[in-house]
């Protein structure tokens, strides 16, 4: 049998014949596979996937640690989902937990009770789902920053950095809808917590709060738009966005570390099949292992021991999980400022945090972009930029996360005083004046220890490694012995980009006319200069230093002798 021209031809065409001329029967696992290689080319895709190569390095587990959490997140919900009552209608509980026996509770909190105590592993499904979720956003928000001080979101990855960003604000605001549908004490008073945010709104929280609760506060309908969201659109969006990050990530590959024979056009590292393909699917096990273990010898958010949620009590020590700690903490830290108008009231105290709260986080997400202007690098960058070869951008992270600190430790104002024994007046004023200090400081000191960092690599290029061996000459003189560095160290030290500060346009063109420089121009010209200027980076050694270094060592022992 001839192939068609133009077609690649078939294993049945081209395998073994029987005598007679007819061809061999072949297996029908072969047959289905063969099938589908004729009409999307199955087996060229495979192959070229399969062999794609990718880094190997610990800190890319981070990003896997993500995306497996995900995966338990949607693997623990689908069961939850099948005993969980998403309503509001109350009931009298009678059930296992007899001390809430006859107590009035909505349907929710009672179903919540039930998988705790009745279904068969309900409580170890609960509990793997809520700390996968923890993990989760715990890893997203480390991925991102190793992405960050790594300079992976360069061009061409400001998509895939956005993606990113996307599933952790997302992330956050899922597990907070989350741990809100049992309906118990605890989550109802960051119901509460969420209604005074909308309500501060001027003009239109009052339409906004009675849109989402159905009516007023608590209504009958939030805990089914609630579990809607939480179930559905949000894991819908996200799913979408992990989609498009990972085609991304496959179609950019991975950045991967400086080093010998590491350049901007190759990635070096084991091929995902079978070596990538085995790590990967052990460390699946391991993450839900670790997971599964957590969950079952440490208590999260035991519902039983709030109370079914009433709008006139509220429960000590109330607490977020740690990722939305900072928004209770731009509350607390915040005055209880008004102001009274026209027979309104604009609560500042609530109003202005909430503005502040996607400050936040739109610093760090959209940081790349004010970058990029900033230097004007426009280049591809496949390799990863060691933190302290770009001191401003690592000041800059670390202050963020500093501030980030800041208001999660003012969260827990309480707790912090009643476990140091110190007023909560001198904490929350401790925390108001840390909000503006701790990030200017620790901006100022993360940049000069960069910038310390680079000065240390430098010296060692041109000197070598100290050894601790001192050495008296003949003159008298003591020395430490250096030893040289290797060539690959060399060239891991000295192999970044040394970037040149971007100057003003001048206030007179060519032809001796006077042009206006607009203040945008100078503003990015200041800019740049405290990026790449004398005070924002250090010099790395040149060769002909490096010669000259290396010539007065060899001619120092015939001088000494």
């Amino acid at each position: 049998m001839t192939a068609e021209p133009g077609r690649r031809p078939t294993a049945h065409e081209t395998g073994p014949s029987r005598p007679g001329g007819r061809p061999e029967r072949v297996g029908k696992g072969e047959a289905l596979a063969d099938w589908f290689d004729g009409r999307v080319g199955l087996f060229k895709m495979g192959k070229a996937q399969l062999r794609k190569v990718f880094p190997d390095h610990w800190s890319y587990l981070i990003g896997e640690i993500a995306l497996y959490t995900f995966l338990i997140i949607i693997l623990t919900g689908v069961y939850l989902t099948f005993f969980f009552t998403p309503s509001m209608n109350e009931v009298v509980y009678h059930g296992s937990y007899r001390p809430l026996n006859g107590i009035r509770m909505s349907e929710a909190y009672q179903s919540a009770l039930n998988i705790s105590f009745d279904v068969r592993g309900g409580l170890l499904m609960r509990q793997i789902h809520h700390w996968a979720a923890i993990l989760f956003v715990a890893s997203m928000l480390v991925h991102m920053m190793r992405t960050f001080f790594n300079g992976v979101f360069r061009k061409p990855r400001e998509l895939n950095w956005l993606s990113g960003a996307g599933l952790l604000i997302l992330g956050m605001f899922d597990g907070f809808l989350g741990y809100s549908l049992p309906d118990d004490l605890l989550s109802g008073t960051g119901m509460r917590f969420m209604e005074g945010a909308i309500l501060s709104v001027p003009l239109v929280g009052t339409y906004l709060s009675f849109f989402v609760f159905g009516g007023e506060f608590p209504g009958q309908i939030i805990i089914p738009r609630l579990f809607t969201v939480h179930v559905l659109l949000i894991p819908g969006i996200m799913l979408g966005l992990l989609a498009v990050h990972m085609i991304l990530l496959v179609y950019h590959k991975h950045t991967h570390n400086i080093g010998p024979g590491r350049r901007d056009m190759n990635i070096v590292g084991p091929p995902l099949w079978p070596i990538y393909v085995a790590k990967s699917g052990g460390f699946f096990f391991l993450v839900f292992g670790v997971t599964a273990v957590m969950s079952a010898i440490a208590s999260v958010n035991p519902v039983w021991l709030y109370g079914p949620y009433r709008p006139d009590q509220v429960s000590t020590d109330a607490q977020p999980d740690w990722y939305m700690g900072f928004s209770e903490g731009l509350i607390r830290l915040m005055p209880g400022w008004e102001i009274h108008l026209w027979g309104h009231t604009l609560v500042l105290g609530v109003f202005i945090p909430l503005l502040v709260f996607p400050m936040v986080l739109l610093a760090i997400w959209l940081y790349p972009f004010i970058e990029a202007w900033v230097t004007g690098d426009r280049r591809e960058h496949h390799l990863n930029e060691r933190p302290r070869n770009a001191p401003t951008r690592t000041a800059f992270g670390a202050a963020w996360i500093g501030l980030y600190i800041v208001l999660l430790a003012e969260g827990g104002n309480d707790l912090v005083a009643t476990h140091f024994d110190v007023s909560l007046n001198a904490v929350t004023w401790a925390a108001r004046i840390a909000f503006f200090v701790v990030p200017t400081v620790v901006f100022i000191v993360t940049k000069r220890w960069c910038i310390g960092l680079q000065r240390r690599d430098r010296q060692k290029v041109l000197h070598g490694r100290e050894t601790g061996i001192i050495k008296r000459l003949s003159h008298g003189e003591y020395v430490e012995i250096h030893e040289p560095l290797t060539q690959a160290e060399r060239y891991t030290l000295v192999a970044h980009d040394q970037m040149v500060p971007i100057e003003p346009p001048a206030e007179v063109d060519k032809a001796g006319i006077p042009r206006k420089v607009t203040r945008r121009e100078k503003l990015r010209a200041r800019l740049s200069r405290s990026y790449f200027g004398a005070r924002g980076q250090m010099p790395k050694p040149t060769v002909e230093e490096y010669r000259e270094h290396h010539h007065e060592e060899h001619e120092e022992p015939e001088r000494t002798h």
